[in-house]
């Protein structure tokens, strides 16, 4: 069994398309953005990521370079183990899908 991955980021607006390009290069393709407001920093930006085991450690290690300001409300990366996924439209499954 291949071990994936779930990479939740939680992180300011205006470093969104900064962060897509960072994670590109390291071979991500899929990702899923959601507007979401936070309490106390108003609007950010979630994203969330299915990556392999091999490659998470330098996908976290771009999105907390590229997100950080340094300023209180960077942001947050939570980091999951994930078990299967399956793409819909072709059935494939694993990394495959992601």
């Amino acid at each position: 069994m291949h071990i994936m991955k779930m990479i939740t980021a939680v992180v300011r607006p205006f470093k969104l398309d900064e962060l897509r390009h960072a994670i590109a290069q390291l071979g991500v393709q899929g990702v899923t953005v959601t507007e979401v407001w936070e309490a106390e920093f108003g609007p950010r930006a979630k994203l969330e990521i299915a990556v392999d085991d091999s490659i998470a450690e330098p996908v976290l290690e771009a999105i907390a370079n590229v997100s950080r300001t340094g300023r209180i409300g960077d942001g947050k990366i939570i980091v999951g183990n994930l078990e299967q996924a399956i793409r819909i439209r072709t059935g494939e499954t694993g990394t495959a899908a992601t």
